[in-house]
């Protein structure tokens, strides 16, 4: 039986948290894009962020407000404006948003944490902004996380949202989280935006390493198109609502608490790949037989970031030559007589040497695949003005994404790699590159 259970309610799953999502007029479109995420006290809070040295004013917001006191009560999220590269102005538009906020929950703004997405060089329209925290504020509930994930997204197709309920003692414990992401996606942090919760009560150096712990088997571990964002925002709120004892090193306790964690953002993370712009299938890419851990996940990152690999999955080729190229360049040392490569159930390579396969059945497992997994077919996304309309039978029609029932089945292209005979083991997960990517992001802002 799972250490867990799936429930409903996203980030307001767990106990002590309400969340909002309005329409503030940052988006041309018209589109819900304000978030917002509010605990009923003070939670300890952890952070990863992107590496890039061209960051949003946010993201260096985060990381100093962290260094000096890691807690918060709130979490705002706006969507339109990436408010990256915007010099002080920037600076100073997130300085006064945290501020706006704090004003409005009556809390310190250095309990406020702020995110931003949207196009990179535009600052954020603090008319609209500051109109709409009131409005923000009066409609946070604890049923919110479905607005609050729909007021997130950009180029997704779909809003990404998940809870899990474990019990600790006799007291349920839940975490709930939810992400937005489809372009920009690489490794080298988070590679989107997520916010997760929990009513758990944790030290804050152990929050953070877990935190952390969890980044690297999930966030770290997909790739869309090889580009880092300069918004990558990762945060987990802990509150302590579920009254269970304060969870301080390392122990039963903390291994259930953290392997729950780290399912939460594995399953956003794949949500994120699954719903890769332009994408037509996720691809989920194991390693074994490494030496460790890091040097299995290296090599699963490789793969599924491969340019070549995701063209040959767009186009039903089981060319295992390409996986083949891409694990031997990842920085692993290994013995090419030791590779062995499965695409689903088919064998293609075993002791560095060909083996003949159905090749026609291989191609129709991707087909398959593609078709079970992800939008149907016939719907295509394309960017207009960084919002989405969808093409059905050579037609372009709005996309009416808060009515909208597409779905998106976790049911992965599965490529197997074995590179030795240690114990290491990891896993990366990717989406295909299709045509509409390049439909999609060439003419962004235009």
């Amino acid at each position: 039986m799972s250490q867990w259970q799936e429930i409903e309610g996203g980030v307001t799953a767990p106990r002590g948290y309400k969340a909002a999502g309005i329409t503030a007029g940052l988006k041309p479109s018209g589109l819900p894009d304000l978030a917002l995420i509010v605990s009923d006290v003070e939670a300890i809070a952890a952070g990863v962020f992107t590496t890039s040295q061209v960051r949003a004013a946010c993201v260096d917001y985060c990381r100093q407000r962290l260094q000096a006191k890691p807690s918060a009560r709130a979490i705002l999220c706006n969507a339109g404006q990436a408010n990256a590269s915007t010099g002080s102005q920037g600076w100073l538009d997130t300085l006064e948003s945290a501020m706006l906020l704090g004003q409005a929950l009556n809390i310190p703004s250095d309990s406020v944490l702020i995110a931003s997405t949207g196009v990179i060089g535009r600052r954020i329209r603090m008319d609209a902004l500051k109109s709409g925290i009131p409005k923000l504020v009066a409609a946070a509930s604890d049923t919110g996380s479905d607005d609050a994930a729909q007021a997130i997204v950009t180029t997704d197709l779909v809003t990404k949202s998940v809870a899990l309920e474990t019990t600790m003692g006799d007291r349920p414990v839940r975490i709930g989280g939810i992400a937005k992401g489809s372009g920009m996606i690489h490794p080298n942090m988070a590679t989107m935006l997520a916010f997760v919760t929990c009513d758990a009560a944790v030290s804050p150096s152990l929050w953070q390493q877990m935190l952390s712990r969890a980044a690297d088997k999930s966030f770290n571990q997909i790739t869309v198109d090889g580009d880092t964002s300069t918004n990558d925002t990762l945060i987990a709120l802990a509150n302590g609502q579920s009254r269970t004892p304060a969870i301080t090193e390392m122990g039963a306790e903390a291994e259930k608490l953290e392997a729950m964690l780290t399912e939460v953002c594995q399953r956003l993370a794949k949500a994120v790949a699954r719903d890769g712009e332009g994408a037509t299938c996720l691809i989920e890419v194991q390693v074994n037989g490494a030496t460790d851990e890091e040097s299995a996940r290296k090599v699963a990152r490789t793969i599924a970031g491969s340019s070549l690999v995701k063209s040959a999955i767009f186009g039903r080729d089981p060319n295992w030559g390409r996986i083949a190229a891409a694990a031997g360049r990842a920085g692993v040392p290994f013995e090419q007589e030791n590779l062995q490569i499965k695409l689903g159930n088919f064998e293609l390579m075993q002791n560095g040497e060909p083996l003949p396969f159905d090749r026609a059945g291989a191609s129709a497992y991707l087909k398959q695949t593609a078709e079970e997994s992800l939008l149907p077919k016939e719907v295509v996304a394309t960017n207009t003005s960084n919002d989405l309309s969808v093409v059905k039978a050579g037609i372009s029609l709005p996309f009416d994404r808060a009515n909208a029932s597409l779905q998106r089945i976790d049911n992965p292209v599965i490529i197997a790699v074995s590179i030795g005979h240690g114990s290491g083991f990891g896993k990366a997960w990717g989406c295909d590159l299709s045509y509409d990517y390049v439909k999609i992001n060439a003419e962004y802002t235009t």
